[in-house]
């Protein structure tokens, strides 16, 4: 194993890891951001208010892209076998 294989396995866990975090994390930074500003349209500061839609539109995000997220981790655990196979 040379550091070309290093590097490959390395980038393809950190493409995993994006694809598998990524619809997660943006939808609550979408969802926070939508809240923020209809609390200060409305000048409602409650704390629950900002947290529980951020929370449930996480959940839903993360339950849709899990096909998406398995494929990708497989995908990278095929190519560390094939690597591990070829040692």
């Amino acid at each position: 194993m040379n550091e070309g294989d290093v590097i490959e396995v390395l980038r393809g866990g950190f493409y995993a890891v994006l694809i598998v975090t990524g619809p997660a994390l943006l939808a609550a930074l979408v969802s926070g951001l939508i809240v923020s500003v209809l609390q200060a349209l409305t000048q409602v500061q409650e704390m629950t208010l900002s947290n529980i839609p951020k929370i449930f539109i996480t959940l839903l995000a993360t339950m849709f892209s899990l096909p998406l997220g398995f494929a990708a981790m497989r995908a990278v655990m095929d190519q560390i076998i094939q690597i591990v196979v070829g040692i």
